[in-house]
Protein backbone atom coordinates (compact mmCIF):
# COMPACT_ATOMS: atom_id res chain seq x y z
CA UNK A 1 0.00 0.00 0.00
CA UNK A 2 1.55 3.22 -0.89
CA UNK A 3 1.65 6.62 1.27
CA UNK A 4 -1.54 7.90 -0.34
CA UNK A 5 -3.48 5.08 0.49
CA UNK A 6 -2.51 4.49 3.80
CA UNK A 7 -3.46 8.44 4.53
CA UNK A 8 -6.75 8.00 2.86
CA UNK A 9 -7.34 5.33 4.82
CA UNK A 10 -6.44 6.56 7.65
CA UNK A 11 -8.49 9.68 7.16
CA UNK A 12 -11.77 7.98 5.97
CA UNK A 13 -11.24 6.24 9.22
CA UNK A 14 -10.98 8.84 11.01
CA UNK A 15 -13.92 10.45 9.83
CA UNK A 16 -16.15 7.59 10.27
CA UNK A 17 -14.95 7.21 13.89
CA UNK A 18 -15.51 10.88 14.56
CA UNK A 19 -19.17 10.46 12.86
CA UNK A 20 -20.09 7.43 15.10
CA UNK A 21 -18.90 9.31 18.64
CA UNK A 22 -21.25 12.32 17.25
CA UNK A 23 -24.34 10.12 16.59
CA UNK A 24 -23.59 8.18 19.79
CA UNK A 25 -23.17 11.31 21.87
CA UNK A 26 -26.19 12.54 20.21
CA UNK A 27 -28.53 9.02 20.66
CA UNK A 28 -27.28 8.65 24.66
CA UNK A 29 -27.97 12.43 24.92
CA UNK A 30 -31.63 12.10 24.07
CA UNK A 31 -31.78 8.40 25.83
CA UNK A 32 -30.99 10.10 29.14
CA UNK A 33 -33.29 12.91 28.86
CA UNK A 34 -35.97 10.87 28.28
CA UNK A 35 -34.66 7.48 29.97
CA UNK A 36 -36.58 7.16 32.90
CA UNK A 37 -40.31 7.80 31.14
CA UNK A 38 -39.02 5.15 28.16
CA UNK A 39 -37.81 2.79 31.14
CA UNK A 40 -40.42 2.82 33.78
CA UNK A 41 -43.76 0.89 33.51
CA UNK A 42 -46.46 3.05 33.99
CA UNK A 43 -48.61 0.27 35.54
CA UNK A 44 -45.90 -0.59 38.07
CA UNK A 45 -45.88 0.96 41.49
CA UNK A 46 -42.19 2.09 42.46
CA UNK A 47 -42.96 2.38 46.02
CA UNK A 48 -45.25 -0.61 47.45
CA UNK A 49 -48.38 0.95 49.92
CA UNK A 50 -47.15 0.30 53.60
CA UNK A 51 -50.85 -1.16 54.40
CA UNK A 52 -50.66 -3.69 51.60
CA UNK A 53 -46.79 -4.56 52.88
CA UNK A 54 -47.78 -4.72 56.44
CA UNK A 55 -50.10 -7.54 55.45
CA UNK A 56 -47.80 -8.92 53.61
CA UNK A 57 -45.13 -9.46 56.40
CA UNK A 58 -47.72 -10.51 59.00
CA UNK A 59 -49.65 -13.17 56.76
CA UNK A 60 -45.99 -14.35 55.64
CA UNK A 61 -44.41 -14.27 59.15
CA UNK A 62 -47.68 -15.96 60.61
CA UNK A 63 -48.37 -18.77 58.02
CA UNK A 64 -44.69 -19.73 57.62
CA UNK A 65 -43.69 -19.72 61.54
CA UNK A 66 -46.89 -22.09 62.13
CA UNK A 67 -45.73 -24.05 60.03
CA UNK A 68 -41.96 -24.16 61.30
CA UNK A 69 -43.31 -24.85 64.27
CA UNK A 70 -45.32 -27.81 63.14
CA UNK A 71 -42.59 -29.69 61.68
CA UNK A 72 -39.52 -28.28 63.58
CA UNK A 73 -40.81 -26.43 66.70
CA UNK A 74 -43.06 -29.30 67.48
CA UNK A 75 -39.94 -31.70 67.64
CA UNK A 76 -37.84 -30.01 69.38
CA UNK A 77 -40.27 -29.16 72.03
CA UNK A 78 -41.48 -32.82 72.22
CA UNK A 79 -44.84 -32.25 71.27
CA UNK A 80 -44.90 -34.08 68.36
CA UNK A 81 -42.43 -37.03 67.20
CA UNK A 82 -41.52 -37.53 63.30
CA UNK A 83 -41.51 -41.34 62.34
CA UNK A 84 -39.48 -41.33 59.02
CA UNK A 85 -36.79 -38.68 56.78
CA UNK A 86 -36.06 -37.54 60.95
CA UNK A 87 -32.79 -36.87 61.54
CA UNK A 88 -34.27 -32.71 62.41
CA UNK A 89 -36.06 -35.21 65.37
CA UNK A 90 -32.79 -36.73 66.24
CA UNK A 91 -31.09 -33.35 66.48
CA UNK A 92 -28.84 -33.11 63.48
CA UNK A 93 -30.41 -30.03 63.15
CA UNK A 94 -27.82 -29.06 60.29
CA UNK A 95 -29.83 -31.38 57.75
CA UNK A 96 -33.10 -29.56 57.49
CA UNK A 97 -35.95 -31.80 55.59
CA UNK A 98 -39.60 -30.61 56.41
CA UNK A 99 -38.38 -27.58 58.38
CA UNK A 100 -36.08 -26.30 60.45
CA UNK A 101 -34.17 -23.16 59.17
CA UNK A 102 -35.88 -19.99 60.12
CA UNK A 103 -32.93 -17.65 59.90
CA UNK A 104 -33.88 -16.78 56.04
CA UNK A 105 -37.85 -15.84 57.04
CA UNK A 106 -37.27 -13.98 59.85
CA UNK A 107 -34.63 -11.84 58.38
CA UNK A 108 -37.13 -11.43 55.52
CA UNK A 109 -39.22 -10.22 57.62
CA UNK A 110 -37.47 -7.94 59.52
CA UNK A 111 -36.33 -6.20 55.86
CA UNK A 112 -39.37 -6.03 54.60
CA UNK A 113 -41.43 -4.49 58.21
CA UNK A 114 -37.86 -1.91 57.80
CA UNK A 115 -39.53 -0.71 54.75
CA UNK A 116 -42.56 -0.06 56.36
CA UNK A 117 -40.96 1.47 58.93
CA UNK A 118 -38.30 3.83 57.08
CA UNK A 119 -41.74 4.97 55.51
CA UNK A 120 -43.46 6.01 58.55
CA UNK A 121 -40.42 8.21 59.45
CA UNK A 122 -40.55 9.99 55.57
CA UNK A 123 -43.75 10.36 55.07
CA UNK A 124 -46.03 12.41 57.47
CA UNK A 125 -49.00 10.19 55.71
CA UNK A 126 -47.90 7.06 56.83
CA UNK A 127 -46.77 7.93 60.25
CA UNK A 128 -49.94 5.86 61.95
CA UNK A 129 -47.36 2.91 60.97
CA UNK A 130 -44.69 3.70 63.03
CA UNK A 131 -45.59 2.24 66.33
CA UNK A 132 -47.03 -1.04 64.62
CA UNK A 133 -43.88 -1.39 63.01
CA UNK A 134 -41.60 -0.78 65.47
CA UNK A 135 -43.61 -3.58 67.72
CA UNK A 136 -42.84 -5.67 64.88
CA UNK A 137 -38.94 -5.38 64.73
CA UNK A 138 -38.95 -6.08 68.37
CA UNK A 139 -40.65 -8.97 67.76
CA UNK A 140 -38.98 -10.19 65.19
CA UNK A 141 -35.50 -9.92 66.70
CA UNK A 142 -36.87 -11.28 69.72
CA UNK A 143 -37.44 -14.55 68.11
CA UNK A 144 -34.80 -14.42 66.21
CA UNK A 145 -32.06 -14.28 68.73
CA UNK A 146 -33.92 -16.56 71.15
CA UNK A 147 -33.68 -19.46 68.68
CA UNK A 148 -29.60 -18.16 67.85
CA UNK A 149 -28.36 -16.30 69.93
CA UNK A 150 -26.01 -13.64 69.13
CA UNK A 151 -26.86 -12.63 66.07
CA UNK A 152 -26.30 -9.81 63.40
CA UNK A 153 -28.74 -7.05 64.29
CA UNK A 154 -27.32 -3.81 65.02
CA UNK A 155 -25.65 -3.67 61.20
CA UNK A 156 -27.96 -6.15 59.57
CA UNK A 157 -29.85 -5.19 56.55
CA UNK A 158 -27.55 -2.70 55.56
CA UNK A 159 -26.63 -4.15 52.05
CA UNK A 160 -27.78 -0.58 50.51
CA UNK A 161 -25.27 1.15 52.41
CA UNK A 162 -22.30 -1.17 51.15
CA UNK A 163 -22.55 -3.40 54.50
CA UNK A 164 -23.05 -6.62 53.47
CA UNK A 165 -20.87 -8.60 56.51
CA UNK A 166 -22.20 -7.60 60.07
CA UNK A 167 -21.23 -8.11 63.21
CA UNK A 168 -23.01 -10.21 65.45
CA UNK A 169 -24.39 -8.45 68.37
CA UNK A 170 -24.58 -10.30 71.96
CA UNK A 171 -27.98 -11.67 73.11
CA UNK A 172 -27.92 -8.83 75.87
CA UNK A 173 -27.54 -5.97 73.75
CA UNK A 174 -30.14 -6.69 71.90
CA UNK A 175 -32.66 -7.28 74.80
CA UNK A 176 -30.87 -4.15 76.95
CA UNK A 177 -29.52 -1.42 74.41
CA UNK A 178 -30.76 1.56 72.17
CA UNK A 179 -32.66 -0.14 69.26
CA UNK A 180 -33.33 -3.58 71.17
CA UNK A 181 -36.27 -5.06 72.11
CA UNK A 182 -37.32 -3.45 75.21
CA UNK A 183 -36.22 -0.16 74.00
CA UNK A 184 -38.07 -0.71 70.54
CA UNK A 185 -41.26 -1.47 72.43
CA UNK A 186 -41.30 1.69 74.72
CA UNK A 187 -40.81 3.62 71.36
CA UNK A 188 -43.54 1.71 69.52
CA UNK A 189 -46.05 2.68 72.44
CA UNK A 190 -44.99 6.00 72.53
CA UNK A 191 -45.39 6.35 68.51
CA UNK A 192 -48.51 5.68 69.06
CA UNK A 193 -49.67 7.25 71.92
CA UNK A 194 -48.43 10.18 70.03
CA UNK A 195 -49.76 10.15 66.94
CA UNK A 196 -52.33 12.73 66.24
CA UNK A 197 -53.40 11.69 62.38
CA UNK A 198 -56.38 11.47 61.04
CA UNK A 199 -54.94 8.54 58.55
CA UNK A 200 -56.40 4.41 59.39
CA UNK A 201 -54.05 1.80 59.77
CA UNK A 202 -54.87 -0.29 56.69
CA UNK A 203 -53.53 -3.93 56.12
CA UNK A 204 -53.63 -4.89 59.70
CA UNK A 205 -54.44 -9.18 59.81
CA UNK A 206 -54.34 -8.76 63.86
CA UNK A 207 -56.38 -5.55 65.35
CA UNK A 208 -58.28 -4.21 62.38
CA UNK A 209 -56.43 -0.85 62.42
CA UNK A 210 -57.21 -0.44 66.26
CA UNK A 211 -53.90 1.19 67.55
CA UNK A 212 -54.76 0.47 71.43
CA UNK A 213 -54.71 -3.46 70.37
CA UNK A 214 -50.92 -2.88 68.96
CA UNK A 215 -50.27 -1.08 72.75
CA UNK A 216 -51.90 -4.32 74.61
CA UNK A 217 -49.89 -6.26 72.34
CA UNK A 218 -46.56 -4.44 72.50
CA UNK A 219 -47.37 -4.27 76.83
CA UNK A 220 -47.86 -8.01 76.70
CA UNK A 221 -43.88 -8.51 74.66
CA UNK A 222 -42.59 -6.54 77.23
CA UNK A 223 -43.90 -8.63 79.90
CA UNK A 224 -42.58 -12.12 78.14
CA UNK A 225 -39.52 -10.07 77.67
CA UNK A 226 -39.02 -9.59 81.00
CA UNK A 227 -39.72 -12.63 82.26
CA UNK A 228 -37.06 -14.19 79.86
CA UNK A 229 -34.52 -12.20 80.96
CA UNK A 230 -35.77 -12.04 84.70
CA UNK A 231 -32.49 -14.83 85.64
CA UNK A 232 -30.28 -12.02 83.80
CA UNK A 233 -31.67 -9.05 84.70
CA UNK A 234 -33.25 -7.09 87.41
CA UNK A 235 -36.85 -6.37 86.37
CA UNK A 236 -39.21 -6.42 89.04
CA UNK A 237 -39.98 -2.91 88.91
CA UNK A 238 -40.43 -3.07 85.46
CA UNK A 239 -42.81 -5.56 85.57
CA UNK A 240 -45.29 -4.29 88.32
CA UNK A 241 -45.44 -1.18 86.48
CA UNK A 242 -46.81 -2.97 83.66
CA UNK A 243 -49.38 -5.34 85.59
CA UNK A 244 -50.27 -1.97 87.42
CA UNK A 245 -51.38 0.33 84.53
CA UNK A 246 -52.81 -3.35 83.57
CA UNK A 247 -53.02 -2.63 79.55
CA UNK A 248 -52.03 -5.67 77.77
CA UNK A 249 -53.65 -8.63 76.51
CA UNK A 250 -56.29 -10.18 79.23
CA UNK A 251 -58.76 -11.67 77.00
CA UNK A 252 -58.44 -13.94 73.66
CA UNK A 253 -60.41 -11.20 71.76
CA UNK A 254 -57.61 -9.23 72.08
CA UNK A 255 -55.26 -12.04 70.87
CA UNK A 256 -52.50 -10.91 68.38
CA UNK A 257 -53.36 -13.98 66.08
CA UNK A 258 -54.69 -14.07 62.87
CA UNK A 259 -57.01 -17.08 61.56
CA UNK A 260 -56.31 -19.41 58.95
CA UNK A 261 -59.52 -20.46 57.21
CA UNK A 262 -61.04 -24.09 55.99
CA UNK A 263 -59.83 -23.83 52.58
CA UNK A 264 -57.00 -22.53 50.34
CA UNK A 265 -55.83 -20.00 49.41
CA UNK A 266 -55.23 -19.04 53.45
CA UNK A 267 -55.66 -22.67 55.33
CA UNK A 268 -52.98 -23.93 57.69
CA UNK A 269 -49.92 -25.19 54.97
CA UNK A 270 -49.94 -28.67 56.39
CA UNK A 271 -53.78 -29.06 54.81
CA UNK A 272 -52.06 -29.00 51.29
CA UNK A 273 -49.27 -31.99 51.90
CA UNK A 274 -49.55 -35.07 50.75
CA UNK A 275 -51.05 -37.65 52.85
CA UNK A 276 -47.41 -39.68 53.06
CA UNK A 277 -45.83 -36.48 54.22
CA UNK A 278 -48.51 -35.32 56.76
CA UNK A 279 -48.58 -38.49 58.38
CA UNK A 280 -44.80 -38.43 59.15
CA UNK A 281 -46.01 -36.62 62.26
CA UNK A 282 -47.64 -38.17 65.33
CA UNK A 283 -48.16 -37.51 68.62
CA UNK A 284 -44.97 -37.97 71.30
CA UNK A 285 -44.71 -39.67 74.13
CA UNK A 286 -43.66 -36.70 76.50
CA UNK A 287 -47.13 -35.04 75.64
CA UNK A 288 -49.25 -38.24 75.85
CA UNK A 289 -47.89 -38.63 79.17
CA UNK A 290 -48.31 -34.97 80.26
CA UNK A 291 -51.95 -35.40 78.83
CA UNK A 292 -52.99 -38.63 80.52
CA UNK A 293 -51.62 -37.40 83.95
CA UNK A 294 -53.58 -34.21 83.96
CA UNK A 295 -56.72 -36.21 82.31
CA UNK A 296 -56.26 -33.27 79.56
CA UNK A 297 -59.41 -33.07 77.23
CA UNK A 298 -57.32 -31.10 74.39
CA UNK A 299 -55.78 -34.30 73.63
CA UNK A 300 -59.02 -34.97 71.28
CA UNK A 301 -58.39 -31.84 69.43
CA UNK A 302 -54.52 -31.96 69.37
CA UNK A 303 -54.38 -35.72 68.26
CA UNK A 304 -56.68 -38.95 67.09
CA UNK A 305 -56.95 -41.90 68.61
CA UNK A 306 -54.59 -44.30 66.76
CA UNK A 307 -56.05 -46.60 63.83
CA UNK A 308 -55.61 -49.71 66.02
CA UNK A 309 -57.26 -49.14 68.92
CA UNK A 310 -60.54 -51.23 68.79
CA UNK A 311 -62.26 -49.07 71.18
CA UNK A 312 -61.75 -45.58 69.24
CA UNK A 313 -60.79 -43.81 71.99
CA UNK A 314 -56.97 -44.66 72.86
CA UNK A 315 -54.26 -42.00 72.37
CA UNK A 316 -50.28 -43.49 71.78
CA UNK A 317 -47.84 -41.50 71.53
CA UNK A 318 -44.20 -42.26 70.69
CA UNK A 319 -40.93 -41.77 71.92
CA UNK A 320 -38.81 -38.94 69.89
CA UNK A 321 -36.19 -39.90 67.54
CA UNK A 322 -36.44 -43.47 66.28
CA UNK A 323 -34.27 -44.78 63.72
CA UNK A 324 -36.56 -45.82 61.16
CA UNK A 325 -33.89 -47.55 59.35
CA UNK A 326 -33.50 -50.08 62.40
CA UNK A 327 -37.24 -49.90 63.68
CA UNK A 328 -40.13 -51.06 61.89
CA UNK A 329 -42.48 -48.45 62.89
CA UNK A 330 -46.53 -48.57 61.81
CA UNK A 331 -48.94 -45.09 61.65
CA UNK A 332 -51.79 -46.97 62.79
CA UNK A 333 -49.77 -47.75 66.01
CA UNK A 334 -49.78 -44.48 67.03
CA UNK A 335 -52.01 -41.18 67.44
CA UNK A 336 -51.80 -38.81 64.37
CA UNK A 337 -52.06 -34.77 64.65
CA UNK A 338 -55.65 -34.10 65.36
CA UNK A 339 -57.74 -32.41 62.31
CA UNK A 340 -57.59 -28.84 63.31
CA UNK A 341 -54.57 -28.70 61.67
CA UNK A 342 -55.27 -30.71 58.25
CA UNK A 343 -59.38 -30.85 57.66
CA UNK A 344 -60.42 -28.20 59.70
CA UNK A 345 -57.45 -25.43 59.76
CA UNK A 346 -60.08 -22.84 59.96
CA UNK A 347 -60.14 -23.83 63.92
CA UNK A 348 -56.46 -23.06 64.03
CA UNK A 349 -54.92 -19.50 64.81
CA UNK A 350 -51.31 -18.10 63.42
CA UNK A 351 -49.97 -16.64 66.87
CA UNK A 352 -48.15 -14.02 67.75
CA UNK A 353 -48.77 -13.11 71.46
CA UNK A 354 -52.05 -14.33 73.52
CA UNK A 355 -53.72 -13.85 76.69
CA UNK A 356 -53.00 -17.14 78.20
CA UNK A 357 -49.17 -16.49 77.50
CA UNK A 358 -49.53 -13.20 79.30
CA UNK A 359 -50.95 -14.43 82.42
CA UNK A 360 -48.96 -17.50 82.42
CA UNK A 361 -45.49 -14.95 82.65
CA UNK A 362 -47.53 -13.20 85.27
CA UNK A 363 -48.47 -16.26 87.21
CA UNK A 364 -44.50 -16.76 87.10
CA UNK A 365 -43.55 -13.82 88.22
CA UNK A 366 -45.47 -13.56 90.97
CA UNK A 367 -44.53 -17.17 92.44
CA UNK A 368 -41.07 -15.93 92.00
CA UNK A 369 -41.89 -12.58 93.81
CA UNK A 370 -41.23 -10.13 90.62
CA UNK A 371 -45.18 -9.08 91.08
CA UNK A 372 -47.25 -8.64 93.82
CA UNK A 373 -49.87 -10.40 92.83
CA UNK A 374 -51.57 -13.53 93.22
CA UNK A 375 -50.21 -16.33 91.39
CA UNK A 376 -53.04 -19.00 91.53
CA UNK A 377 -55.29 -16.27 89.69
CA UNK A 378 -53.04 -15.79 86.79
CA UNK A 379 -52.58 -19.69 86.31
CA UNK A 380 -55.87 -20.46 86.89
CA UNK A 381 -57.01 -17.82 84.46
CA UNK A 382 -53.70 -18.80 81.45
CA UNK A 383 -55.18 -22.56 81.68
CA UNK A 384 -58.98 -21.31 81.09
CA UNK A 385 -57.83 -19.35 78.23
CA UNK A 386 -55.70 -21.77 76.63
CA UNK A 387 -58.60 -24.31 77.17
CA UNK A 388 -60.99 -21.64 74.72
CA UNK A 389 -58.19 -20.84 72.74
CA UNK A 390 -58.22 -24.51 71.87
CA UNK A 391 -61.56 -24.83 71.21
CA UNK A 392 -62.25 -27.36 74.16
CA UNK A 393 -64.79 -26.84 77.50
CA UNK A 394 -62.81 -26.29 80.82
CA UNK A 395 -63.58 -29.74 83.03
CA UNK A 396 -64.79 -28.91 86.12
CA UNK A 397 -62.31 -31.26 87.88
CA UNK A 398 -59.44 -29.94 86.08
CA UNK A 399 -58.15 -26.94 88.07
CA UNK A 400 -59.81 -28.71 91.38
CA UNK A 401 -59.01 -32.22 91.71
CA UNK A 402 -56.91 -33.00 88.97
CA UNK A 403 -53.26 -33.05 88.43
CA UNK A 404 -53.69 -29.79 87.32
CA UNK A 405 -54.71 -28.47 90.17
CA UNK A 406 -52.49 -25.86 91.47
CA UNK A 407 -49.81 -27.18 94.19
CA UNK A 408 -51.78 -30.39 93.62
CA UNK A 409 -50.22 -33.61 95.22
CA UNK A 410 -46.85 -31.44 96.14
CA UNK A 411 -46.01 -30.62 92.75
CA UNK A 412 -43.99 -27.70 91.95
CA UNK A 413 -46.26 -25.10 91.19
CA UNK A 414 -43.87 -23.21 88.57
CA UNK A 415 -43.37 -26.53 86.71
CA UNK A 416 -46.80 -26.51 86.84
CA UNK A 417 -47.04 -23.24 84.89
CA UNK A 418 -44.44 -23.20 82.45
CA UNK A 419 -46.37 -27.17 81.11
CA UNK A 420 -49.48 -25.30 80.90
CA UNK A 421 -47.97 -22.87 78.77
CA UNK A 422 -45.80 -25.63 76.80
CA UNK A 423 -48.99 -27.05 76.84
CA UNK A 424 -50.91 -24.57 74.85
CA UNK A 425 -47.66 -23.72 72.65
CA UNK A 426 -48.37 -26.24 70.29
CA UNK A 427 -46.99 -25.21 66.85
CA UNK A 428 -46.29 -21.65 68.19
CA UNK A 429 -43.47 -21.77 66.06
CA UNK A 430 -40.06 -22.72 68.55
CA UNK A 431 -41.86 -21.26 72.08
CA UNK A 432 -41.90 -24.18 73.82
CA UNK A 433 -38.76 -25.45 73.56
CA UNK A 434 -37.59 -22.06 74.02
CA UNK A 435 -39.21 -21.73 77.06
CA UNK A 436 -37.49 -25.20 78.21
CA UNK A 437 -34.39 -23.90 77.43
CA UNK A 438 -34.81 -20.80 79.76
CA UNK A 439 -36.61 -22.71 82.87
CA UNK A 440 -35.93 -27.04 82.24
CA UNK A 441 -39.55 -27.63 82.06
CA UNK A 442 -41.56 -29.83 81.76
CA UNK A 443 -38.88 -32.53 81.70
CA UNK A 444 -38.29 -33.63 78.30
CA UNK A 445 -36.99 -37.28 77.48
CA UNK A 446 -33.62 -38.54 76.27
CA UNK A 447 -34.55 -39.39 72.78
CA UNK A 448 -34.81 -43.04 71.14
CA UNK A 449 -31.81 -42.46 68.58
CA UNK A 450 -29.87 -39.34 69.36
CA UNK A 451 -27.57 -37.86 66.98
CA UNK A 452 -26.15 -34.86 69.71
CA UNK A 453 -25.06 -37.44 72.45
CA UNK A 454 -28.51 -37.26 74.17
CA UNK A 455 -28.30 -33.94 74.70
CA UNK A 456 -31.64 -31.79 74.00
CA UNK A 457 -30.12 -28.68 71.81
CA UNK A 458 -30.37 -25.53 72.93
CA UNK A 459 -30.03 -23.33 70.05
CA UNK A 460 -30.22 -23.63 66.55
CA UNK A 461 -26.94 -23.30 64.73
CA UNK A 462 -26.12 -20.63 62.51
CA UNK A 463 -26.84 -21.60 58.81
CA UNK A 464 -23.38 -22.49 56.67
CA UNK A 465 -23.92 -19.55 54.32
CA UNK A 466 -22.57 -17.39 57.18
CA UNK A 467 -19.32 -19.18 57.28
CA UNK A 468 -18.51 -18.34 53.57
CA UNK A 469 -20.08 -15.36 53.24
CA UNK A 470 -19.72 -13.03 56.35
CA UNK A 471 -17.04 -15.59 57.93
CA UNK A 472 -14.95 -13.09 60.24
CA UNK A 473 -18.24 -11.79 61.82
CA UNK A 474 -19.07 -15.82 61.63
CA UNK A 475 -15.79 -16.94 63.33
CA UNK A 476 -15.58 -13.78 65.90
CA UNK A 477 -19.40 -14.95 66.63
CA UNK A 478 -18.44 -18.80 67.28
CA UNK A 479 -14.86 -18.45 68.48
CA UNK A 480 -15.57 -20.11 71.70
CA UNK A 481 -18.14 -22.33 71.68
CA UNK A 482 -18.27 -22.95 67.84
CA UNK A 483 -21.65 -23.22 66.07
CA UNK A 484 -22.82 -25.46 68.80
CA UNK A 485 -26.32 -26.37 69.36
CA UNK A 486 -25.56 -27.09 72.86
CA UNK A 487 -24.50 -23.59 73.61
CA UNK A 488 -26.11 -21.76 76.25
CA UNK A 489 -28.11 -18.45 75.90
CA UNK A 490 -26.98 -15.67 77.93
CA UNK A 491 -31.04 -15.09 79.57
CA UNK A 492 -30.27 -19.26 80.10
CA UNK A 493 -31.35 -20.74 83.60
CA UNK A 494 -31.55 -24.55 82.67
Amino acid sequence: MNNHKVYTHKFITMRLTTIIIVIATLFLAGCKKNFEEINTNPNAPTNIQPGLLLRQVVYNYGDEMAYEGFVAGNLLSQHFTQIDFNLFDRHSLTETQFGGNPWPLLYRSLRDNDIVLKQSFENPIHEVYKGPSMILRAYFISVLTDIYGDVPYSEALQGNKGLVTPKYDSQESIYKNSGGILDLLDKGISAINSYAGAQALTGDILFNGDLSGWEKFANSLKIKALMRISYRDTVSGRLQNIFNEGNYIKTNAENATFDFTDGQPNNFRMANLRDGDFNLFIMSETIQEILNRNNDTRQAVLFRPFGNDTTGNGYNGLLNGPDASSTSISVADYSLTGTIFREATGGLDANFMTAWETEFFLAEAAERGLITSAGQTHYENGVALAFDYWNTPLPSTYLTTDSAAYGSFGQDVLEQIITQKWLANCINGYEGWIEYNRTGFPQLKTISASLNNDLIPTRMPYPQDEASLNAANYNAATAVNGNSINAKHWWDNN
